[in-house]
């Protein structure tokens, strides 16, 4: 078993890519996953968005199961604030991105506040105590806001869709590509769904070894139901056990 399975699986979480405008989704809604790894539980994962005093954030945790927590704990918390920007989005844009990492020995502590009126984001490394200036162009998302306007577009097999992130101190531009539909019967249900990759190529949290498949739920909601992606050895498989939405 890879000592990072569940730090991995974090990697595909936030992968997730967009451009275009369809309907929005219903603000709170929270969704539990199981992480697997060749078909055993290896941890939990969240994925929650709520309206904070007029604002947006989205939140996503992962915990690594208590035997794996023995010689290899994860605990990691993801958080995106975004403004609503009609001008752009019909969902938004980021103002402030920050990541709190602990997997095994390994610590981040990181954060990107992005200012709309300067075309600006401002990195900081709080462990490194590292602070830089980015330029970055007005529609630029951070990697796990992306993820939620990606589920505001119309999703047509053939077509890829794309966006602009700002990750890992650069501005990348990726390609997300809409693949098949597929129904498929999970514990929290059966599903219509869409299934999409994301083709990465930066470094970073989006470097990666093995292809990401994401099946969406094939409606306006495009709800993450399942996500997987190989590794050095077998493949992680999140999958949706409870959703409030």
């Amino acid at each position: 078993m890879p000592s990072k399975i569940i730090a991995v699986f974090i990697l595909i979480f936030i992968l997730f890519i967009s451009d275009s405008h369809a309907s929005p989704f219903k603000i709170p809604e929270k969704f539990i996953y199981d992480l697997t790894w060749t078909g055993i539980k290896a941890g939990t994962a969240s994925l929650e968005m709520t309206n904070d005093n007029g604002m947006i954030k989205i939140v996503s945790t992962a915990q690594s199961a208590p035997w794996v927590s023995v010689f290899y704990t994860v605990d990691d918390r993801i958080e995106s604030t975004l403004s609503y920007n009609p001008a752009f989005s019909s969902f938004g844009l980021p103002v402030q991105y920050r990541t709190r990492i602990r997997e095994g020995r390994h610590r981040r502590d990181k954060e990107v506040v992005f200012d709309r009126n300067t075309n600006k984001a401002t990195y900081r490394d709080y462990l490194k105590n590292e602070k830089k200036e980015f330029g970055v162009p007005s529609s630029v998302f951070d990697p796990i806001s992306s993820f939620y306007h990606l589920r505001t577009l119309e999703l047509e097999v053939g077509k890829p869709v794309y966006v602009t992130i700002f990750d890992s101190k650069k501005v990348w531009n990726v390609e997300v590509q809409i693949l098949r539909r597929e129904r498929i019967t999970l514990p929290a249900g059966t599903f219509d769904t869409v299934v999409v990759k994301p083709n990465m190529k930066s470094e970073g949290i989006f470097y990666r070894k093995g292809e990401i498949f994401i099946w969406l739920t094939d409606d306006a909601k495009h709800i993450p139901v399942k996500l997987q992606t190989k590794v050095a050895v077998g493949s992680i498989t999140a999958t949706l056990i409870k959703g409030a939405y």
